[in-house]
Parts: C-alpha cells; sequence; structure tokens
C-alpha cells in the first residue's frame, strides 16, 4: 500500500511539473505579447505627440486665418457703405438733373411763343444788316 502512494505521489509530481511547464510557457507568451503591446503603445504615443504638435501648428493658423477674415470682412462692409453713399448721391443728382431737366421743359413749352417771335425779330434783324452791308 505504501508503493501506490508513493506511485500517486509519483503521479501527482509529474502532474504538477506538466501544469507548471505549461504555466511556465503561457506566461512567457503572455510577457511577449505585453512587451509587443507596450512597443506599439509608445509607437503611436510618439504619433499622437507629432499630431498634437500639428493640431496645434493647425489650430493657430486656423485662428489667424479667421481673424483675417474678419478684418477684410469688415473692410469690405466699409467699402460696400462708401458705395451705396456714391449710389444714393448718383441718384440725388439724377433726381436734381430731372427735375432742371423738367422745369427747362416747362419753361420752353410756356415761352415757345416768345422764342418764335425773338427768332423772327432775329431773322429781320439779319436780313436788315445783311441788306446794309451789302449798299456799303
Amino acid at each position: 500500500m505504501v508503493i501506490i502512494l508513493y506511485i500517486s505521489a509519483l503521479i501527482a509530481a509529474i502532474a504538477f511539473a506538466v501544469l507548471v511547464i505549461y504555466l511556465a510557457r503561457t506566461l512567457i507568451a503572455v510577457r511577449r505579447t505585453m512587451n509587443n503591446v507596450a512597443d506599439t503603445l509608445e509607437g503611436v504615443e510618439k504619433q499622437m505627440e507629432g499630431m498634437t504638435l500639428e493640431t496645434t501648428a493647425l489650430l493657430n493658423k486656423t485662428n489667424k486665418l479667421a481673424e483675417d477674415v474678419s478684418e477684410k470682412s469688415q473692410k469690405v462692409n466699409s467699402l460696400v457703405d462708401g458705395v451705396k453713399g456714391i449710389g444714393d448721391t448718383v441718384q440725388e443728382f439724377n433726381h436734381s438733373i430731372r427735375s432742371i431737366s423738367k422745369g427747362f421743359s416747362h419753361s420752353a413749352q410756356d415761352h415757345t411763343d416768345s422764342a418764335a417771335q425773338a427768332m423772327k425779330w432775329g431773322q429781320v434783324a439779319i436780313n436788315l444788316w445783311k441788306k446794309a452791308k451789302k449798299e456799303i
């Protein structure tokens, strides 16, 4: 019976040794995997640092561009206001010219008879002057 105890202890020791060997191999594989993961994370961290720098530079450029667009937009607004003022002035000038033109037109219509008489008298005066010139 003692032999059975020794045999069972030997089987238990062999089983424990096999378990330890497989457990050691598994832990070694896990360690390699964790090292690879650590290396990958270091590479990702370096890439993230580069991306962070580029993103910061891009953000600064975007902010400067937004400020520039804002300034130019204000200048364009001023220009548009100036052009609107010029347009208003031209419109007022046109209105004034129309008013003067209407005044001349009404005045001409009112004085058509007087103008016709003046032209007749002017023609008579020219004819008299020509006759006087011929006689000299």
